[in-house]
C-alpha cells in the first residue's frame, strides 16, 4: 500500500478535517507515517503548483483549494451562499463574538435568515444570551473559506487581506 495515497485518500474522502490519529486509524498506518504523508504531500502540491494544499487548521488536517483559485469555484458555491449571507457571514466573523440584535441593528432585519441559514449550512454558532444569541464562526467556517486557523484573529486577519484583495 502507498502510504502517501491512503492518507490523500483518506483526506479527500472525508468532509470535514482530520486529525492525525483519525487518519491512522483509518488508514492502518502508524501515526508517524501519517506526519511524513502529510509533509510529503504538502511538499509535492507546493512544488507541482496545485490548487489543492494540505491545510493544517488547529489540530486537524484537510485538502483544500489555494486562496489564488478560489475565484474559479464562485459560480458554483454562490447558490448555496448567496453575497447578502456572505456579508453576514463576514460582519460576524470580523466583530466575533456579536449579540444577533446588535447584528440586526447593522444590517437589519434579514439577518435573522442570514443567521438561520449559516446555521443551517454550520458555518456559524449561536448560543443564547439573554434573549438574543451570542454569534460565533465554527471550525467549518475556517475550512470552508481556507482560512488557516480558527482563532479570531485569523479570520479577522484573513478578511482584511481579502478586502484588499478586493479593492485591488
Amino acid at each position: 500500500m502507498d502510504k502517501k495515497g491512503a492518507v490523500e485518500a483518506a483526506l479527500f474522502a472525508s468532509a470535514k478535517g482530520m486529525r492525525v490519529i483519525d487518519i491512522a486509524n483509518q488508514t492502518g498506518l502508524t501515526e508517524e507515517d501519517v506526519r511524513v504523508a502529510l509533509k510529503t504531500l504538502s511538499i509535492e502540491y507546493e512544488r507541482m503548483g496545485s490548487a489543492i494544499k494540505v491545510a493544517k487548521i488547529d489540530a486537524e488536517y484537510a485538502l483544500q483549494l489555494r486562496e489564488e483559485y478560489a475565484h474559479y469555484t464562485e459560480r458554483f458555491t454562490e447558490a448555496e451562499i448567496s453575497k447578502g449571507v456572505q456579508r453576514t457571514a463576514a460582519v460576524i466573523a470580523y466583530h466575533q463574538p456579536i449579540l444577533q440584535s446588535e447584528l440586526c441593528r447593522t444590517l437589519g432585519p434579514r439577518v435573522y435568515d442570514d443567521v438561520r441559514r449559516l446555521t443551517e449550512l454550520d458555518l456559524i454558532v449561536g448560543k443564547p444570551k439573554g434573549q438574543t444569541l451570542e454569534l460565533t464562526t465554527s471550525k467549518k467556517f475556517a475550512e470552508h473559506y481556507g482560512i488557516e486557523g480558527t482563532s479570531k484573529a485569523d479570520i479577522k486577519k484573513w478578511i482584511e487581506r481579502m478586502d484588499k484583495k478586493g479593492q485591488n
